[in-house]
């Protein structure tokens, strides 16, 4: 089964690979570092766009030669250059690219404006082969984007490829077309995948001096699991709708680094034997092992929320080895190394309660889970360690029953919030903590 058919053939098994919720009420405090000091070594650069790549399954693995991909994606904040970032860091041969162009979308499929094609180049060539295990940042391109464009990438990929480096839960429908056409106004597709391929990062040049980035570090929540597809509901990008929004807020890209599946402490590590061993991979390396590529490394980065540690409770004994229980003291330092790491590099960082699972479709829940999840959300409204707390559980848990997920945020599988619960945390996360 390729990546595509296993996305398309379990869209409900996307519940599975869980997350964290809500948002309304948020408590900021005095902070060790000066969130409000400007980023260093950005060099005008700022990211309004990022993905986490992952490995794929072995069992999963496709292949593509003579291709074009043709991806989207929405950017957060506006600039007059971008550069892109490809990746090849789970493959383990050169990735070879023949072409690249970066666009302005037509319409709502994958049409691009032709008066806005660009090719892209890297260090001058217009084709670039990337070595194993690495990434590559393309040279900027002039290119003028007003806040939340869709930008079209297309990759063209001339020697037999296997696909090893992808965001597997992209909730956005891409293309495949046959030969080189990268620069075409239409292209004609051959297949349609629900993936970002060899693609992690697109970040813009901006003359505004204080502009900077937003990671929400998280998990299938922050990946937009059981919002719309193709509509760009993941709570980061309606957050980013109210940054902009806002009259003389300074500009601030959003870089969405959720993965579904992803865990705090753990990478992916399936039960011999389980259905989890055909998709795990797509969980990504831990939050921890991920954190200095993921949030540090970021262009222009300068805040960071963190919203994950539901999927350390539930895994083990579902899609992890039991033996990888985990305790709130485990979690709680997690937490505590993520901080610590932020503040040296200068960084604001707020933590998100993690919200309520019970009766979930997954099996995550039992009423020792839900004790580790009550001491760990107590942790994080009391013990001051975060520079502010955002708190997702009591935005989207239900008043009669503060166990469950309100009804009307429920995208039915009592884990995930639907679109309604995603506007919810975007509309609860204050926006004093980016100023």
């Amino acid at each position: 089964m390729t990546v595509r058919s296993f996305l398309r053939a379990t869209s409900s098994r996307r519940r599975v690979i869980a997350a964290g919720a809500g948002a309304a009420v948020a408590t900021a405090f005095p902070t060790a570092t000066d969130a409000s000091a400007p980023a260093k070594g950005t060099n005008g650069r700022t990211g309004t766009w990022a993905s986490v790549p992952t490995a794929v399954p072995l069992t999963d693995v496709g292949v593509v030669q003579d291709r074009t991909l043709r991806q989207i994606v929405r950017t957060s904040i506006a600039g007059d250059a971008v550069r892109i970032r490809l990746t090849n860091e789970f493959g383990d041969s050169p990735l070879v690219v023949g072409e690249v162009h970066v666009a302005l979308r037509s319409g709502t499929g994958t049409d691009i404006v032709p008066s806005t094609d660009r090719a892209v180049t890297f260090g001058g060539a217009t084709a670039v082969t990337i070595p194993a295990g690495t990434p590559v940042i393309s040279d900027p391109v002039a290119l003028s984007l007003a806040p939340a464009s869709d930008l079209v990438i297309s990759l063209y990929l001339p020697e037999r490829t296997t696909i090893t480096t992808v965001h597997g839960f992209a909730f956005q429908e891409n293309v495949v077309a046959p030969g080189n056409v990268t620069g075409a106004r239409t292209v004609t597709a051959t297949a349609t995948f629900w993936e970002w391929y060899f693609l992690s990062g697109v970040s813009v040049r901006t003359r505004n001096s204080d502009a900077a980035a937003i990671v929400t570090l998280g998990d299938s929540i922050t990946d937009g699991a059981q919002t719309q597809n193709n509509a760009d509901h993941r709570w980061p990008d309606l957050l980013a709708q109210r940054l902009r929004a806002a009259p003389g807020f300074p500009e601030r890209g959003m870089l969405n680094l959720g993965i579904s599946g992803n865990r705090l402490l753990y990478d992916p590590n399936p039960p011999v034997g389980s259905a989890a061993e055909g998709f795990a991979a797509l969980f990504g390396q831990s939050a921890l092992r991920r954190f200095d590529r993921d949030v540090l490394a970021q262009p222009g980065v300068r805040f960071a929320i963190v919203l994950l540690g539901i999927n350390d409770i539930g895994h083990p004994g579902t899609d992890a080895v039991s033996g990888e229980a985990v305790t709130a003291a485990d979690v709680i330092g997690g937490y505590r190394q993520l901080i610590a790491r932020a503040h040296q590099a200068g960084i604001g960082i707020f933590g998100g309660t993690l919200m309520p699972f019970k009766d979930d479709a997954f099996g995550f829940y039992s009423p020792a889970n839900e004790l580790v999840r009550q001491e760990v959300n107590r942790w994080i409204r009391t013990s001051r360690e975060y520079d502010g707390v955002v708190d997702f559980d009591l935005a989207t848990r239900d008043p009669a029953d503060p166990l469950h997920l309100r009804p009307a945020y429920d995208s039915g599988d009592h884990l995930h919030p639907n679109d309604a619960g995603a506007a919810a945390m975007a509309d609860a996360v204050p926006l004093s903590f980016f100023r």
